[in-house]
């Protein structure tokens, strides 16, 4: 028998992708959109400007679930290169060079990559669809 905490397990998954998606997302919006406000915002067509384009893009396909495992693999290996290219050359730890948030992203998304959307996903609607056809 399964305890009440392995019950939620599919549901932990979904708010986990919800919450993680959401919070990149918020950092595309500030590089593209300028919302919310930030001090500097990239030049179009720089790399941090790309990398925002796709915080924004694939950020919203994870964040509603829809292919999701291929959206979370390239932003994983997009907050990869975020830690190396600006945050490693600072400090060997993390804690010193700014580059945290970069690391558990990766390590994140890299995980939805294995374990999909969750129950509450587009992909998870798509399934459940096609099953009943």
């Amino acid at each position: 028998m399964l305890s009440p905490i392995h019950l939620a397990q599919p549901h932990l998954l979904s708010l986990l992708r919800i919450v993680s998606s959401l919070v990149l997302f918020s950092y595309g919006t500030q590089k593209i959109l300028h919302f919310p406000a930030a001090e500097r915002v990239p030049d179009v067509g720089s790399l941090s400007w790309i990398a925002g384009l796709l915080e924004l893009t694939l950020g919203f396909l994870v964040l509603i679930g829809f292919k999701t495992r291929a959206a979370a693999f390239v932003l994983s290996g997009l907050m990869a290169f975020a830690y190396f290219i600006g945050h490693a050359s600072k400090s060997f730890y993390p804690a010193q060079n700014g580059g945290v948030s970069a690391i558990l992203f990766c390590f994140v998304f890299l995980y939805l990559v294995a374990a999909g959307g969750g129950p509450f996903s587009v992909d998870a609607l798509a399934k459940r669809k096609q099953a009943a056809a």
